[in-house]
């Protein structure tokens, strides 16, 4: 059994290789107008795509890092896609049109897969059950402190540097992460444990993963989750800047939120020995059905408040939003990994890379719907909660079909 870090130093390091994905996207939200007035004036709403393409080509390249992990350790892929990840930020500080651009976040995105699917089979080595739940809900909690600060130290970055500036944060941030696991902490797959990387093994290992169908479900409800995360961090800059002309506050407000959602993560490491999982991510999303549909009713109508008060409608709905998805995407990712212990890395690959996709396919059309309004991520939100929630009923109908 490899050696444990201190737990403290462990979920610092783990919650930095996520923070990388939090990063490579929060910072970049007040950069957006200006890119977008550069790169592609005639229609600002593609600026959001800078951020879906880098989620696309992390959900792409997870397919393979895990079964990757799996056959050579987690600590080659997590360097190997931190290498990959500063090479997608380098071309991105050169690219001067919203095409390059979109094609240098897509490989930030494939390298970023890396740290993300290694540190989860890192954490599944590890750890198992509620207490790898427990300790994922403390790692999600710093993880979420991320969000908090990010749109304030990319607006910084841009005061100083101008928004290019921000992809010389990105390489600096990957290889002080890196540089850490790399010096700290050991690999955690011993060379027993080790499956060969071949085809035919790849595609045995993904039928095994989706044929468990507690793990098809879970991984399901999570894409519809992640769907509902991508689609609010898609929109909310425009929403902050045209619908209530808050830009230049929306670092502050944004910080705001990232601390709901650290506050949820810290609720969740507190219950979910006592309530479970499944329980905490059902109640979460009947809360988000409920809060969604209701806001959405009020923006639709002749009722719907207007300036400070539909601000501050908007602010206590967002702030609902993702403090219930860390009640609800920590959960799910765990119940999936839970019967994939002997199969850690393929199935953090499997889920994470579906999960992903599932969400960029259903949160571009949301985002890309902004009218000028929050209506339409509003409804979207309602209507995402509502099939998630159902998928998540059903796991439990699932688990109890299983033989003891």
């Amino acid at each position: 059994m490899p050696v444990r870090l201190p737990k403290v130093e462990f979920v610092a390091l783990i919650a930095m290789l996520f923070a990388t994905i939090a990063f490579s996207i929060d910072s970049m939200l007040p950069a957006l107008p200006v890119i977008a007035s550069e790169l592609t004036p005639e229609n600002p709403n593609l600026a959001q795509l800078i951020l879906t393409s880098f989620v696309l080509g992390m959900g792409i390249a997870t397919i393979f890092t895990g079964p990757l992990s799996d056959a050579f350790g987690r600590r080659p892929i997590i360097l190997g896609g931190a290498a990959v990840y500063i090479a997608g930020a380098l071309i991105a500080w050169r690219a001067n049109s919203l095409e390059l651009m979109l094609v240098a976040r897509l490989i930030q995105g494939f390298g970023a897969a890396g740290p993300r699917i290694a540190a989860i089979a890192i954490v599944r080595d590890l750890y198992a059950g509620r207490d790898m739940a427990r300790l994922m809900s403390f790692v999600m909690m710093v993880f979420t402190l991320v969000p908090a600060v990010a749109p304030t130290l990319g607006a910084g970055i841009i005061a100083l540097f101008g928004w290019r500036g921000i992809f010389g944060a990105f390489l600096l941030f990957s290889v002080v992460s890196a540089g850490w696991m790399l010096v700290r902490q050991q690999e955690t797959l011993l060379p027993a444990n080790r499956r060969a990387f071949r085809p035919a093994i790849l595609v045995r290992g993904v039928s095994e993963v989706l044929s468990n169908r507690v793990v098809l479900i879970a991984v399901a409800a999570q894409g519809l989750c992640f769907a509902i995360l991508f689609a609010n961090i898609s929109s909310i800059q425009q929403i902050f800047d045209i619908t209530f002309g808050e830009a230049a506050h929306f670092p502050l407000w944004f910080g705001l939120i990232g601390l709901t959602a650290a506050s949820a993560s810290l609720l969740n490491a507190t219950l979910v020995g006592s309530l479970g999982m499944r329980r905490l991510a059902t109640v979460a999303l009947t809360l988000q059905l409920a809060c969604s549909a209701a806001v959405a009713l009020i923006f639709a109508g002749p009722w719907a408040p207007q300036h400070h008060a539909g601000f501050a409608l908007y602010l206590l709905w967002t702030c609902s939003v993702f403090f219930l998805n860390g009640l609800t995407l920590g959960n799910l990712n765990s119940i999936a990994m839970e019967p994939m212990g002997h199969l850690a890395g393929m199935a953090a690959s499997v889920l994470g890379s579906v999960g992903t996709v599932i969400a960029v396919l259903l949160a571009v059309p949301v985002g890309l719907a902004f009218d000028g309004t929050p209506l339409p991520l509003m409804a979207a939100t309602a209507v995402l909660a509502a099939a998630a929630l159902i998928l998540t009923k059903r796991i439990g109908r699932a688990q109890d079909a299983i033989p003891a």
